[in-house]
């Protein structure tokens, strides 16, 4: 027969109950969702509804043989502003971050939820491009895809890992990148061109290049640009007239702001470099003289 002193079983008791009350403190504030943290559930719901529509509006009418073109048209279009919005809550959810307190999980969150919506949802476009469009070759397009989410996967992992100056990101931002894929996608174009500008795309968001971040004006061009895409895609969708005019100007414009902002960044490198070897050779003349 065991026999437990009253003293020490109460004294275990009351150890053990304020154990599971620390724990029941500890546990909500580490779990607890932020303001920004929802912000970036709404960015990784938006990804996954993107491909849902994908899915169910375009990708399985070509497969079961429905004419139905203003359906497929309806769902591109739909599928697109889900990633628009999925980009304006990614740009919302750091701005409140930085403004009100996050929680620990708001980075890891991020990456996550950018995955699905920057990632998955636009390579899943790509690779449904492949099996739709009548010029395109499905397998070629299926690797396409794959660059476009390794290119995403490796730009956020390199993100968590890499600090830059501030102000400035390394390679193309993710949903810049997912952008230009899908605006690439809607031009249009002939196979070839279409699969190279999706795999130079791809290069340009692990690059070195660097893009500078959305902050104050910035931000508010960023903003603009994105609800007015979401009306050019709208007036597409419901085959306003010039609407596909429209469209293919903004998908054009998107696509030359992805080509142009490399150039102004390497241009800005070369003449910071010759600035630097100008001022070196300079400073090198001045202590040479007596």
């Amino acid at each position: 027969m065991t026999v437990i002193d009253p003293d020490t079983q109460a004294k275990w008791v009351a150890e053990a109950e304020a154990e599971t009350t620390d724990e029941q403190e500890e546990m909500p504030l580490s779990l607890r969702l932020s303001i920004a943290d929802t912000l970036t559930l709404g960015n990784a719901t938006c990804g996954f509804m993107a491909v849902y529509f994908t899915t169910t509006g375009i990708l399985i009418p070509h497969l079961t043989g429905s004419e139905e073109t203003g359906m497929a048209r309806h769902s591109a279009a739909t599928a697109v502003i889900l990633m628009l919005c999925a980009a304006i809550f990614d740009l919302f959810d750091g701005l409140v971050a930085r403004k009100l307190r996050s929680s620990p999980m708001g980075a890891e969150l991020d990456n996550l939820s950018d995955l699905i919506s920057f990632g998955l949802a636009p390579a899943y476009f790509v690779l449904v491009y492949g099996m739709v469009a009548d010029d395109a070759h499905q397998r070629v397009s299926a690797v396409a895809a794959i660059v476009v989410l390794l290119a995403v996967v490796m730009r956020l992992a390199r993100f968590s890992v890499v600090t830059m100056k501030d102000g400035m990101f390394q390679g193309m931002p993710s949903p810049f990148g997912a952008l230009t894929v899908v605006s690439i996608v809607l031009l249009e174009l002939p196979f070839i061109p279409t699969l190279l500008a999706i795999v130079g795309t791809a290069w340009l968001m692990v690059s070195r290049v660097e893009y500078p971040k959305p902050r104050g004006v910035l931000a508010v061009a960023m903003l603009s640009w994105i609800v007015g895409a979401m009306a050019l895609l709208a007036a597409w969708a419901f085959d306003a007239p010039g609407g596909q005019l429209l469209l293919q100007t903004g998908c054009a414009l998107q696509v030359v702001l992805g080509a142009v902002i490399p150039l102004f960044a390497t241009a800005r490198r070369v003449n910071t470099f010759r600035d630097n070897r100008r001022e070196s050779r300079e400073a090198a003349r001045a202590a040479q003289l007596p």
